[in-house]
C-alpha cells in the first residue's frame, strides 16, 4: 500500500500545481484545437498529464529504493526504457509536429531497450504455429516491439474523453496488481500499484471536469507500461496464459485492430489517420449528444464525460472476467471471442443508428 499511496500522492500534487499554478502554463501546453475531429472538449486544457505519471513512478522507485533494494535496478531500467515512448509523445503535446509514425517507431524503441535490458521477449502467445516461429530470435524480437508500439498505440486511440483511457489503465493495472501478488512477484506488483496510484491521483483533475489531459505522452507511457507488464508476466511465468493480459486489456487491443481493419481493408485510408467514427466517438455522437443540444461550455465538458462510463461498462467486460479466470486458458479463450463479437455487434448497431435501449439516456432539459 505504501507504493500506491506514494505515487497517488506525488501524482495528485503535481497534477494540482499543473492545473492551479498559472504562473508556470505556457502557450504551447494547452489544448486549443477544439474543431478537430477528435476534439471534444470547450476551452483550451493542459495536456501534460504523463508528467505527473513519470514522476509518480520515479516517486515509487525513490520508495523501493529503501524497502526492494533487490527490486530497484529493474524498475529503474523499466523507466529508462519508457523514456522514448514518453518523450515523443510529450514532444508532439508541446510542439503538435511530432508525425505519428515516428511516435509509433520510438515507442517500439522503448520496447527494443526493454527487450536488451530486461530481457523482455515475447517467446509464446499460446497458439500453435505462432509459438514455433518466436522461438527464433529475430521474429521474436520484431513481433515483442511491434506489440510494444501497438500497445502504446492502443492506449493514445482510446484517450479521447475525460476519464478513458485514465480509467480503463487503473482497470488493468489493478487486475495485474491482483495476479502478480497471488504469484508473489514484488518487482511487477510495485509497478502496477505505482502506475494505478498515479493514474488515480490524475484522475482527480482529468474527470468529470477535465482540467487537464494525458496527452500522447501520458498515453504513450501508460501504453508501453500495460504492454511491458503483458510481456514481463509471461516471460516471468510461465504457468500464465498468455491470454490473460489480452483479455485484461482486449478493450484498447481490439479498438486498434478492428480501427486498422476498418481504415486500412474497408476505407483504403492509412491506419494512422485520424476520422471520428471510433467506437467512443459514436457513443458520443449517436447517443450521448442528443442528450444535452446546448453549445455551452459547461454542457459541452458534460456530455464528454457522460460518455466514459459506457467505454468503461465495456473494458470491465474484459477486465473483470480475465481476473475471475486468469488460471483457466480456456475460458480466456472464450471470453475473447464473445468480445470480440459482441464489440462488433454494438458497433454495427450504432453505424446504423440502431441504438440498443439500455444505453439511452433521459435528455437533459435546459434553458435557452
Amino acid at each position: 500500500m505504501q507504493y500506491l499511496l506514494t505515487a497517488f500522492l506525488t501524482s495528485l500534487v503535481l497534477t494540482a500545481l499543473i492545473v492551479r499554478c498559472r504562473f508556470w502554463h505556457i502557450g504551447h501546453i494547452f489544448d486549443s484545437e477544439l474543431d478537430s475531429v477528435q476534439k471534444f472538449h470547450a476551452k483550451p486544457v493542459p495536456r501534460v498529464g504523463g508528467v505527473s505519471l513519470v514522476i509518480a513512478m520515479l516517486a515509487t522507485c525513490i520508495v523501493a529504493a529503501f524497502r526492494e533494494t533487490a527490486e530497484l535496478p529493474d524498475l529503474l531500467l523499466l523507466l529508462v526504457s519508457a523514456m522514448p515512448a514518453f518523450l515523443g509523445g510529450l514532444v508532439e503535446d508541446l510542439t503538435k509536429r511530432v508525425r505519428v509514425v515516428t511516435r509509433l517507431g520510438l515507442a517500439m524503441a522503448s520496447g527494443a531497450l526493454a527487450y536488451f535490458l530486461l530481457d523482455a521477449a515475447v517467446v509464446r502467445v499460446d497458439i500453435i504455429g505462432l509459438d514455433w516461429l518466436l522461438q527464433y530470435t529475430v521474429i521474436s524480437f520484431l513481433f515483442t516491439i511491434f506489440a510494444i508500439g501497438g500497445a502504446a498505440n492502443a492506449l493514445n486511440i482510446i484517450d479521447g474523453y475525460n476519464g478513458l483511457a485514465a480509467v480503463v489503465s487503473a482497470m488493468i493495472f489493478a487486475g495485474f496488481a491482483y495476479v502478480c501478488f497471488y504469484l508473489g512477484d514484488r518487482m511487477l506488483l510495485i509497478v502496477a500499484l505505482g502506475m494505478l496510484g498515479g493514474v488515480v491521483g490524475f484522475l482527480f483533475w482529468n474527470y468529470p471536469k477535465g482540467h487537464i489531459f494525458l496527452g500522447d505522452g501520458g498515453a504513450y507511457f501508460l501504453g508501453f507500461m500495460v504492454g511491458e507488464l503483458s510481456v514481463l508476466l509471461l516471460v516471468r511465468h510461465p504457468e500464465v496464459s498468455a491470454w490473460f493480459p489480452l483479455l485484461l486489456c482486449i478493450y484498447p487491443v481490439f479498438e486498434t485492430l478492428f480501427s486498422i481493419y476498418r481504415k486500412r481493408w474497408l476505407r483504403g485510408s492509412s491506419p494512422g489517420a485520424p476520422d471520428g467514427v471510433h467506437l467512443h466517438m459514436l457513443i458520443y455522437k449517436r447517443v450521448v449528444r442528443w442528450v444535452v443540444g446546448s453549445r455551452e461550455a459547461h454542457h459541452l465538458t458534460w456530455r464528454n464525460s457522460l460518455t466514459s462510463p459506457y467505454l468503461w461498462l465495456l473494458s470491465s467486460l474484459g477486465v473483470i472476467p480475465a481476473v475471475l479466470f486468469w488460471q483457466m486458458p480456456v475460458m480466456l479463450m472464450i471470453c475473447v471471442l464473445a468480445f470480440a463479437t459482441g464489440y462488433v455487434m454494438l458497433y454495427r448497431k450504432l453505424v446504423l443508428f440502431r441504438i440498443p435501449k439500455w444505453m439511452v439516456v433521459r435528455r437533459k432539459r435546459h434553458g435557452r
